[in-house]
């Protein structure tokens, strides 16, 4: 019990230190097909912060990046060995020119080959629908394709390599209106505690035609993530390519499983 408080004490001081850390955007993570366990129900809280970013709204109204603070709470619950059912919410950020706002939410459906930490070939497919306010996205109503493809290799394949080839959907235009905006991942597992990766994030605009180069979004992590039992983080920080994007953003997550053999109010613990 005194472990379980805590971590607690833990996640609600790391929850007041966050906003001095965060940007405009809820989530920046590469999928690799890990989902919860059938029967688990997991939570991870998503920070972004963007010290140096862009200063001017991509849209009349819309929030700015430098300075932004962004947060959402993950729920996920695993429904079978391949299936995961996820809600965002609530989706809220704190600007300089919209101050602390509530934005939305999210629902997720995500498909995988079970048994991912078993595989050296690992795919997946991910969809979402989201529920935006004006000022965070142009469209009340926009979606997300996350197709999942990874592999490991190497000594004992201490390395992964993901891809998610995303496509966003704003509901107009058709399949060419698309948006392609791809994530990769290149890791190497340290030991069972610790993983170190690098990550790009990308943005070419839409499918019938890419943006003009030096109007395209590309960010370079660097990622370390800390497996604990029961709470783990994944923490990094971005560094913008081109004059489009965001010369600094840092994350932060936590992630725990709530039910299960390592839930954190799992009783015994």
């Amino acid at each position: 019990m005194s472990r379980r408080l805590a971590l607690c004490s833990l996640l609600l001081l790391a929850g007041s230190v966050v906003p001095a850390l965060a940007n405009p955007t809820d989530e920046i993570q590469v999928y690799t097909s890990d989902i919860e366990p059938q029967g688990v129900f997991g939570v991870t809280w998503h920070n972004n912060f963007t010290p140096d970013g862009i200063k001017t709204p991509d849209y009349p109204g819309a929030l700015i990046d430098n300075h932004a603070y962004s947060s959402v709470t993950e729920f996920a619950y695993g429904v079978t060995p391949w299936f995961e059912a996820g809600v965002y919410l609530p989706l809220y950020a704190n600007t300089e020119n919209g101050g602390w706002t509530y934005n939305g939410f999210k629902l997720r459906a995500l498909f995988v080959k079970p048994d991912y930490a078993d595989n050296d070939f690992y795919y997946g497919m991910n969809f979402e629908f989201s529920w935006n306010q004006r000022w965070w996205e142009s469209q009340v109503n926009t979606g997300e394709i996350r197709p999942i493809i990874g592999f490991r290799f190497g000594d004992d394949n201490r390395f992964s390599f993901t891809f998610n080839p995303i496509v966003d959907n704003d509901y107009k235009g058709g399949i060419a209106g698309l948006e392609f905006n791809p994530a990769t991942r290149l890791d190497y597992k340290i030991n069972d505690t610790w993983t170190a990766a690098l990550e790009e994030y990308d943005g070419f605009g839409q499918l019938r035609k890419f943006l003009p180069g030096s109007q395209q979004f590309h960010e370079l992590w660097l990622t370390g993530d800390y497996n604990g039992d029961p709470i783990s983080v994944e923490f990094g920080a971005g560094f913008g390519m081109t004059p489009a994007s965001d010369n600094l953003t840092v994350k932060l997550m936590f992630m725990t499983d709530i039910t299960g053999p390592h839930g954190l109010f799992t009783e015994g613990r």
